[in-house]
């Protein structure tokens, strides 16, 4: 496998899309128009995917799926951008409240790419900023060598805007994953709950790691809690820290730090000893 591999991947199980084809649909400039979220609180759990159907039976009457020409499940492949000395990372691996993360971020059913740039600031708050890719040749061209161009000055100018200093610096993809996405809206508090099941893992030289067996479940408020991470608290799910971007680079390459997202290991991979500091 390597970093633009399109091969589709598996979906939820048949009940839990039972479940979602049940559910109103809600198209996306409507829900882009009333929950686009860029600023916002996100939390992240790891269900087993054969617990989705329980856990969103309780929404039924309170959610609307994201619907896009008659299909509610989309495959996604993001690659993952980072400076040599994996500054971004290493960010992430030392809780610093104040980071980054860069990523091309492809919608494979619909061949639509953009460049996405998330920062957090010292209150825990994420913003991402977000650029249409229309030339596919540049897509692709960043995709295998690098960040340059129009995307990499926008890149530089959000960074700078938000206190980081990447100008100059090389921007190389580092890591690629793959996984279909289920969008839940929430009309009552405008909030939003991503399911995302079938994560798969590529480094640059085609090592590469798939986790079937659980979802990353990742609810977007504006603010405080939403009616979701109650339902999953209720059900015995608590927030885990996972990141697609830091926690798999951790995996795959063992000499890079990995503490940070021990809990989340545990849950992925609970017959295999994974390596710390």
């Amino acid at each position: 496998m390597n970093l633009l591999d399109t091969r589709p991947v598996a979906g939820m199980p048949t009940c839990a899309n039972t479940f979602v084809d049940r559910l109103p649909p809600i198209g996306l400039d409507r829900l882009i128009g009333q929950a686009a979220l860029l600023t916002r609180v996100d939390r992240k759990y790891l269900p087993p995917v054969a617990d989705l159907p329980t856990l969103l039976g309780p929404l039924t009457g309170r959610a609307e799926v994201l619907q896009i020409d008659g299909q509610r499940q989309f495959s996604y492949q993001s690659v993952y951008f980072d400076t040599p000395d994996l500054g971004s990372f290493h960010a992430a691996a030392r809780r610093r409240r104040h980071r980054y993360k860069v990523r091309l971020r492809s919608y494979l059913d619909s061949d639509r790419h953009v460049v996405e740039v998330k920062t957090r600031g010292r209150r825990g708050i994420t913003i991402k900023h977000q650029l249409p890719c229309a030339d596919t040749a540049q897509w692709a061209a960043g995709s295998r060598a690098g960040l340059a161009g129009e995307i990499r000055t926008h890149v530089d100018a959000v960074l700078a805007d938000a206190g980081f200093r990447t100008t100059g610096l090389p921007l190389r993809p580092v890591l690629s994953t793959t996984y279909r996405r289920t969008t839940l809206f929430l009309p009552a508090a405008g909030s939003r709950v991503t399911i995302d099941v079938d994560l798969g893992w590529t480094l640059p030289d085609g090592t590469g790691l798939r986790v079937p067996h659980r979802a990353v479940v990742e609810t977007k408020s504006p603010g405080g809690t939403s009616a979701v991470d109650r339902l999953l608290w209720s059900a015995g799910h608590r927030p885990c820290v996972i990141s697609k971007y830091a926690t798999g680079l951790a995996v795959l390459r063992p000499e890079l730090p990995a503490n940070r997202w021990q809990p989340a290991l545990r849950r992925l991979f609970p017959t295999t000893p994974i390596h710390g500091s």
